[in-house]
């Protein structure tokens, strides 16, 4: 008598509506202030141009502008090509000067209607998230927010995106089934930037939006500037030094500010040790906090769990310092020493100085203490090293 089989789980086979098979193209919404275009655009520009080559359509890039850009907004549409877009669709109006909600859902909402985008994919800033759930809305269609990962299903099309759940425990990966377009945002930081190529070409498309000023009940009034020069920029950071809930107590955060003072660097923090209050949350890397791609993380008395993972695993060089050897963080680490904190940050510390001391001393460009790049750093570690154990 044989043994009964485990009956296999078979996906779920969803029949595109017929309406929604014409859906073709990825488009990624160029997002600018200032004069400036986000570099999280640029960011999904590239992830956006792997997707469209896997699917075999063209990548497009979207640019709303007032009418008064001019020459300005059809740079923003260059810059698209040199990232990646082989078109633009571009729409001017006097009631897109200034970035308001109801306007732009209306030119957005006419133009996925218009030219039927199976992708669209935004930035997951705070006009991007304000801008993609209200389009979503008006579209009647499935979005999926702070993605860490984007990826086709070869079957039937479908954009597969990943992203942590049940409190950053989890990574899940969500399908929008039969609804076009199929909507995701990303953060800034966890897609690579891509390499532009200058002089890149493509079409732009324009398209116009029957809008009145009068009928947009929101006015601009005053544009007030963020001024963040005293405040943390954790994502922008060359350098990052983070500590974590291993370091026992709060005094000994010191320990990972002391080390960053040296090597000129952005202090960050897993999330127990925000919520434990040790440090201010503006400093919290993870997928609650700020997603960071440095050249150099190093991660102190840090777990590694999901949650902080989602916000750092796309730095350079990352180096994990943790007493238990069977952290979750050496799993993906490139570099790894278990042993005490408190006693090897000080060491690391001590060390860094004399190092750059030496350097100044000698009147010579120092170079960077440890490999950011090359040779050893593309590598994750096979084995942490113990702190009493001499390497290789």
């Amino acid at each position: 008598m044989s043994e009964p089989t485990t009956p296999v789980k078979k996906k779920r086979k969803v029949v595109l509506d017929e309406r929604l098979q014409a859906y073709r193209g990825v488009w990624v919404y160029i997002e600018h202030e200032r004069g400036r275009v986000h570099p999280v655009s640029l960011e999904l520009l590239g992830e956006g141009r792997k997707l469209a080559d896997t699917l075999g359509v063209e990548l497009a890039g979207v640019v709303m502008a007032g009418v008064d850009a001019g020459a300005e907004a059809r740079g923003y549409c260059q810059t698209a090509f040199e990232y990646g877009a082989d078109l633009c669709y571009l729409m001017q109006s006097d009631v897109l000067g200034e970035y308001r909600n109801e306007p732009y859902t209306q030119g957005l909402t006419v133009l996925v209607n218009t030219y039927q985008p199976e992708i669209l994919l935004l930035g997951a800033t705070t006009l991007g998230r304000d801008l993609a759930g209200s389009v979503a809305t008006t579209l009647n269609t499935g979005l999926t927010a702070d993605c860490t990962e984007l990826a086709i299903d070869p079957d039937d099309r479908s954009l597969l995106s990943t992203r942590p759940t049940f409190g950053g425990s989890l990574l899940c990966t969500i399908v929008t089934l039969n609804y076009r377009p199929q909507m995701a945002t990303v953060r800034p930081r966890v897609m690579a930037m891509p390499e532009p190529q200058p002089g890149r070409s493509g079409r732009i498309v324009e398209h116009g939006l029957a809008l009145a000023e009068a009928d947009i009940v929101t006015k601009v009034l005053e544009f007030i500037a963020d001024d963040r020069r005293d405040t943390p920029q954790l994502p922008f950071a060359d350098i990052i030094v983070a500590g974590g809930r291993g370091l026992g107590k709060p005094e000994n955060f010191q320990l990972v500010r002391d080390l960053a003072k040296v090597l000129g660097a952005e202090v960050g923090a897993s999330r127990p040790v925000v919520q434990a209050g040790w440090v201010e949350a503006d400093r919290q890397v993870g997928q609650s906090g700020k997603t960071v791609r440095p050249k150099l993380y190093i991660a102190a008395g840090i777990s590694g769990a999901i949650q902080h993972r989602v916000g750092m695993e796309g730095a350079d060089c990352i180096v994990a310092i943790n007493n238990d050897p069977d952290a979750p963080i050496f799993e993906f680490a490139h570099f790894g020493i278990v042993g005490d904190v408190a006693t090897i940050l000080p060491a690391l510390t001590e060390a860094f100085w004399m190092k750059l001391a030496r350097h100044s001393a000698e009147n010579s460009p120092h170079p960077n203490p440890l490999p950011l790049a090359g040779e050893g750093a593309n590598e994750r570690c096979a084995r942490p090293l113990r702190l009493d154990e001499e390497p290789a």
